[in-house]
C-alpha cells in the first residue's frame, strides 16, 4: 500500500529526482525498507550536528522508534543539552568569514565559543551543565559506582534539575528523548569534549577519580554484546552522518567480532548510508566510499549502500522528515 506523503516528503518525492537529490531519496527509501522488514538502525553523529539543532527531527525519530542506537562525539552529546539550557543566549554571526583575529578575541572575551556561524555562551551553556554534571559524578564516586559518559547525562536530565534552565521546547532535544527511552548511546573519544576536559580538571585537582568514568574499551565491549543480540533476522543498519570517530568506532564492532573473536557467523551491517562532503582521495575514513568498507570486513557485497555527498545539516533533516512523513 502506497504511503500518502505529507508536505515536505511529497516535495522531496516530486522534486529530488537527480544527482545528490536522487541519492537522498534512494537512501531514505532504503532506510524505510530496512525498518519495514524488521531491521534496526544505528545513527552516528559527527561534526556539530547538535549545535545545528538536528534535535528538531532526531528527537521525533527516537520517539517513533526509527533509531535503536546512537553513536556520537562527546561534543554532540553535550551540545544538545547546551542548546536546551542556553538557547536564547546564543549569538549567530552570519558574516563569520569576515571576522578578524581581533574580532575572534572579542568574542572570547565576551564569553562566546564560535562554531562556524553560531557562538555558544560559556557561562549559560558550559557552566550550567558543569554544576549539575559534577553532582552526578561526585555522587557516583561517593557510592562507589561507575557509569558511561552518556549515563551521567541521562541521570542529570532525568533528575529534573535542569528544567529550571530550559530555553527551548524540550521535545526538540534529542538527548531528552533518548534519556526518556534509555536509548543506547556510544560515545567514543568522549574525553575530546568540553565535559571531558572539565572531568579531567577535577581528576587533576584530586576531586574525582578517573575510574568512575567507564572507558571506550568498555563501550566496545558493551556494543559487541548489543550487536550480537540485535543483528539476528534483518540485522542492524548503519546511518552515518559525517564520519570520524563517531562512525568508525562502532562500525568496527563487526570486523572485531568476525576476525578477532573468530565469530565467523556474525552478520555484516545490513544497510549503510553516509552523508559526507569529504573527498575519498584524501585517505580519510570520512571520505571513504562504502565499497572500501568491504575490504575491512564491515560491509558485505550485498549490503545496500548509499552515499549522499552533500551538507549533512541539510540532508539529514530532510531524510528524517521523509521517514517521519512530514
Amino acid at each position: 500500500m502506497a504511503i500518502q506523503r505529507n508536505t515536505i516528503s511529497r516535495f522531496i518525492e516530486e522534486n529530488f529526482l537527480h544527482f545528490n537529490a536522487a541519492a537522498l531519496v534512494d537512501a531514505a527509501k532504503g532506510y524505510e525498507t530496512h525498518l519495514a522488514e524488521g531491521g534496526k538502525m544505528m545513527i552516528t553523529l559527527a561534526g556539530a550536528m547538535s549545535t545545528a539543532e538536528l534535535g528538531k527531527t532526531l528527537a521525533e525519530m527516537i520517539r517513533q522508534d526509527k533509531v535503536q542506537i546512537i553513536s556520537c562525539t562527546g561534543a554532540n552529546l553535550e551540545e544538545d543539552i547546551m542548546n536546551l539550557v542556553a538557547h536564547t543566549h546564543y549569538k549567530r554571526v552570519p558574516h563569520y568569514r569576515d571576522l578578524s583575529p581581533q574580532d575572534e578575541w572579542a568574542l572570547l572575551e565576551d564569553g562566546f565559543n564560535r562554531v562556524t556561524d553560531t557562538c555558544i555562551p560559556e557561562e549559560e551553556a558550559f557552566r550550567r551543565i558543569q554544576k549539575h554534571i559534577f553532582q552526578q559524578w561526585k555522587a557516583a564516586q561517593d557510592s562507589g559506582e561507575r557509569y558511561f559518559p552518556h549515563e551521567y547525562m541521562y541521570k542529570m536530565l532525568l533528575s529534573g534539575d535542569m528544567k529550571q534552565y530550559y530555553e527551548i521546547d524540550p521535545k526538540n532535544s534529542w538527548m531528552i528523548a533518548a534519556a526518556e527511552k534509555n536509548l543506547p548511546i556510544i560515545v567514543p573519544g568522549w574525553e575530546d569534549s568540553t565535559m571531558g576536559n572539565i572531568f579531567a580538571s577535577y581528576c587533576i585537582k584530586g576531586e574525582l577519580q578517573p575510574s568512575i568514568m567507564k572507558s571506550g574499551i568498555e563501550y566496545m565491549m558493551w556494543l559487541s554484546k548489543w550487536y550480537i543480540e540485535n543483528s539476528k533476522g534483518k540485522g542492524v543498519g548503519f546511518f552515518q552522518v559525517g564520519g570520524g570517530i563517531a562512525g568508525d568506532f562502532p562500525i568496527c564492532v563487526v570486523p572485531m567480532l568476525y576476525q578477532d573473536m573468530e565469530m565467523t557467523d556474525i552478520p555484516f551491517w545490513s544497510y549503510f548510508c553516509q552523508i559526507s562532503d569529504s573527498t575519498t582521495s584524501y585517505g580519510s575514513y570520512s571520505g571513504a566510499v562504502p565499497n572500501e568498507k568491504i575490504t575491512w570486513g564491515k560491509l558485505d557485497v550485498t549490503t545496500p549502500k548509499f552515499i549522499v555527498e552533500s551538507d549533512a545539516t541539510i540532508v539529514a533533516p530532510l531524510i528524517f522528515a521523509w521517514l517521519l512523513n512530514m
